[in-house]
């Protein structure tokens, strides 16, 4: 019996032709911040390390906690106080948000969605530049201070107070692979989706809120 001759499959690879595009992500719904604090992460640490017990909880400091509750690229404060926060926003202070966070959307979106198989898959797709921090700054009106309950615990509640931004944008380049296995098309429509399926920061959409939505913008 004659055995069928296998034929060789032939996979062209093209060379990568990486291009930068110019996005405006446009808030289409507040955006909620929430940096841990220099004293939020000690506490954490302190009761990973067995630290804390018998020790009691220091006194609540809504102004420390606003203060601290930012991504700050400049012009941070010496003081946690109100008076020097508005201080400093009047002297150009500058905010930011972590670039990973719109690139998790992205993906999560396109997941969802189910343009991608997996995750994983698109994760080298598109690269966002962001600072040496990985921030990209907030534009937009001047942040407010929000009081909101939490729940902490088993059942238990607390308070905290972060930063809101009400009308804001941010700006970046990206950058993709134009020879890549997704078009620049797709890429756009999954950053898009990205901000109306899950959103960024604090209460999005993909954690059940309804904060942190935006549509995305070639400028």
């Amino acid at each position: 019996m004659a055995t069928a001759k296998k034929t060789a499959e032939v996979v062209e690879i093209r060379p990568l032709n990486i291009q930068r595009v110019h996005l405006r992500i446009v808030g289409d719904s507040p955006l909620i911040i929430h940096n841990w604090s220099e004293k939020a992460k000690k506490q954490m640490l302190d009761t990973a390390m067995g630290l804390t017990k018998g020790k009691k909880k220091d006194p609540k400091d809504p102004e420390y906690e606003y203060v601290n509750s930012f991504y700050w690229i400049s012009g941070k404060p010496e003081q946690d106080t109100l008076e020097a926060f508005d201080e400093a926003v009047a002297n150009g202070a500058k905010f930011g948000v972590k670039a990973v966070s719109i690139k998790a959307a992205t993906i999560s979106a396109a997941y969802r969605k189910g343009w991608s198989k997996n995750k994983v898959g698109l994760q080298g797709e598109m690269f966002i530049e962001a600072d040496e921090n990985g921030l990209l700054e907030i534009h937009g009106d001047p942040p407010v201070m929000r009081e909101d309950p939490v729940t902490v615990g088993m059942g238990g509640t607390d308070l905290r107070y972060r930063g809101e931004f009400r009308n804001w944008y941010v700006d970046f380049w990206m950058r993709y692979d134009a020879n890549g296995t997704v078009s620049f098309e797709n890429l756009l429509n999954m950053v898009n989706a990205g901000g109306f399926f899950c959103g960024i920061g604090e209460w999005r959409v993909e954690k059940g809120g309804m904060n942190g939505m935006y549509h995305v913008e070639i400028i």
